[in-house]
């Protein structure tokens, strides 16, 4: 069998099909693709999402705050498509220039605002509804960390390590054992730190846990990438002793089930628009 020939990066960059998952959606500019106008709902938060890590972040939250009885948290859930470029629309590309899910629109007040990036978003929440964000100046900073720690690292596991892993059109060592080893070294940046702790900024169930475990919570629980053997995440003990006691709440529960078109048919709830829509 005759080798390939090693590739030599050009001078200057072009295009070039890559194949492999979403291939059909990548490109290397911004902006919108064609017109189309978002739904709006009932409710003063709209959110245009999928059930994927990024999207659950926030679903979760809002059914958190449901569950505490904040009224307000009351939201209608839009299914974006990522898969057929539902994100390039001119409706989304207006409310996340990033044209990445999840995106907020909050119209409870004089104008709609928008929030954009997972992070951004559970932030804006526990700020608006004065709820699993700590007041405390060393307590809301230790969860501030995580959130930020997570908004960072997951790129390396879901871009990196799940792309080549999982998704791309070949599979090649060395991406593979290079994503690989950094997703293993943040699970044990996570497992010392929930050795010690219940959860993951301290004694309180915060945003940084919302934020987290819909990654590594799923990883280690074998909802990622069919790569839990691969991974030995039967290691993290800790972690996994996390993710399950997580993966329990009620809220959490209902939450993981919206804007999901995967799965088993009952965790299915493809919009949610009020709370009976998840009985």
């Amino acid at each position: 069998m005759a080798e390939k020939t090693p590739y030599v990066p050009p001078k200057v960059w072009t295009p070039a099909a890559s194949g492999g998952a979403f291939a059909n959606i990548n490109r290397p500019v911004a902006g919108p693709t064609h017109d189309k106008e978002l739904p709006i709902g009932q409710h003063p938060l709209q959110l245009y999402s999928l059930g994927t890590p990024n999207g659950v972040k926030v679903t979760i939250m809002l059914e958190e705050l449901l569950a505490l009885g904040h009224a307000g948290a009351e939201y209608d859930a839009w299914l974006i498509r990522i898969n057929e470029g539902d994100q390039f629309s001119s409706g989304f590309v207006e409310i996340n220039p990033n044209s990445k899910i999840p995106a907020l629109v909050d119209r409870s007040g004089a104008e709609p605002l928008r929030v954009f990036e997972s992070g951004s978003i559970l932030l804006y929440l526990a700020e608006k509804f004065g709820a699993f964000l700590p007041r405390e100046l060393a307590a809301r900073t230790e969860t501030l960390n995580w959130l930020f720690w997570q908004m960072g690292s997951a790129p390396f596991v879901g871009g990196g390590f799940g792309h080549f892993y999982a998704y791309a059109p070949e599979k090649f060592e060395y991406p593979i054992n290079r994503y690989a080893m950094e997703t293993k070294r943040q699970l044990d940046v996570l497992d010392r730190q929930l050795a010690e702790h219940r959860f993951v900024a301290g004694k309180e169930y915060t945003i940084a846990d919302m934020a987290i475990w819909p990654w590594y919570g799923g990883m280690v629980r074998g909802e990622a990438y069919d790569a839990a053997e691969f991974l030995s995440v039967h290691e993290y003990r800790h972690v996994v002793r996390w993710a399950e006691e997580i993966a329990a709440r009620p809220a959490v529960i209902r939450g993981r089930k919206v804007n999901r078109v995967r799965g088993k048919p009952d965790e299915q709830v493809a919009e949610r628009h009020q709370a009976s829509d998840l009985d």
